[in-house]
């Protein structure tokens, strides 16, 4: 096996990253069988709009691992960061202590997809009786890497249950979070879904529904479109970036994305797109973007430049459940965090990362914090699963 660093996704070939990405997405228990975010044609996207790039802090160190015939047999999607900005695993507070005791926690190394909290396979590698060889190369050339950059950990983020056990029994510190998942069992329409719940919480999310587009009377209330594939024009891309912006300002300061990477997924990516997006007298008010993978819709971003009530809940969840019922798709993730997702029907679901620190002496420090964090997910995990609106008995 011999390990190189490519610099750039567009180095690699984008047909042996994708044979790594979906032959390790199918052997998967947890995740979905086609992850759009783990394609080739997706991190190329980030790249090549300069929405991943080393000047803002994200730069790409892909590790590649190839057989004795110079064949690609596993991949990892890597970036040496100049922060922990965009990563929704936080750990501000250990770069805070670690530079407070007088380290430097910067740079440091990220096996994640860039600003995007969904979890899936993170060490791709092709099937065949290498598997597992190449595996435990990546692992070694992820540390090597970690020597050769000077960076002080390596972070592992939104990994699979298999994987971080991997990670673990290679000396990754395991780290676990919650996110929230609505699952289809096999519902034939939303109003099947609503009959799981209780009858209060079927009344409320009638009356959001109802009340998120306002008047019935035809050109006085919100229109809702979903489109896909050919259905979206440059239009509704200049409407959802202008979303996206409102958004980014309020909540992260700075917009991640730039308005060149959605012109690169329209180009290669349009039909594993669901644009949501609402209309208000003529012009569009708020959107959400979703992508669609085998089992799963994966929500990402909304945004809009009006304010109604219960809007968010319909563009984002509402009409996301009614997509997925209408593909057969079997769950939708609705990104980090949330809480205000456990009332519509989405359940907490937990996420996985794994840390491995260069430092013994902050090792040890971090291992102890994690100690004591893992109880306490655990607890608030068991909790929530408790207030979920779904029916303990008939009404």
């Amino acid at each position: 096996m011999k390990v190189t660093v490519a610099a750039s996704i567009a180095d690699v070939p984008a047909q042996d990253w994708d044979a790594c990405a979906l032959d390790s997405a199918l052997r998967s228990a947890g995740g979905d069988a086609d992850n759009p975010f783990l394609r080739h044609s997706f991190l190329l996207a980030l790249e090549s709009s300069d929405s991943v790039r080393p000047e803002s802090g994200w730069q790409p160190l892909h590790v590649i691992v190839r057989d004795e015939d110079d064949v690609i047999v596993a991949v990892a999607p890597c970036y040496l960061k100049g922060h922990s900005r965009g990563e929704y695993v936080f750990d501000h507070a250990w770069a805070d202590a670690y530079e407070r005791a007088g380290g430097d926690y910067y740079p440091k190394l990220l096996v994640a997809v860039p600003f995007t909290p969904v979890s899936g396979p993170r060490l791709l590698v092709r099937d065949g009786p290498f598997a597992e060889k190449a595996t435990q190369a990546l692992i070694v050339g992820l540390r090597q890497l970690r020597e050769a950059t000077e960076a002080s950990s390596i972070h592992v983020n939104f990994a699979l249950p298999e994987e971080s056990a991997v990670l673990g029994s290679a000396g990754f510190l395991p780290r676990i979070d919650c996110q929230y998942h609505w699952i289809n069992h096999d519902f034939a329409s939303f109003d099947d879904f609503l009959a799981t719940l209780s009858s209060r919480k079927r009344k409320t999310i009638r009356r959001e529904r109802r009340d998120a587009i306002g008047s019935a009377t035809p050109g006085d209330g919100i229109t809702i479109e979903q489109l896909t594939g050919d259905a979206i024009t440059t239009a509704h891309w200049d409407a959802f970036y202008a979303f996206y912006q409102d958004t980014a300002s309020r909540k992260w300061g700075r917009a991640y994305l730039t308005r060149e990477f959605y012109d690169a997924i329209d180009r290669t990516m349009r039909d594993r797109v669901l644009l949501v997006m609402a209309r208000r007298a003529g012009r569009y008010i708020a959107g959400a973007i979703n992508f669609i993978g085998s089992d799963t819709l994966f929500g990402r971003h909304w945004g809009a430049i009006e304010e109604h009530p219960f809007l968010h809940f319909e563009v984002c969840y509402y009409r996301a459940i009614d997509f997925a019922i209408a593909r057969g798709l079997k769950r939708v993730e609705a990104g980090a965090q949330g809480e205000h997702k456990l009332a519509r029907g989405y359940v907490p679901t937990m996420t996985r990362s794994a840390h491995d620190i260069a430092d013994p002496d902050f090792r040890r420090a971090v291992a102890a914090y994690l100690a004591q964090e893992r109880p306490a997910v655990e607890q608030e995990i068991a909790l929530l699963a408790d207030e979920t609106p779904f029916r303990h008995e008939p009404d």
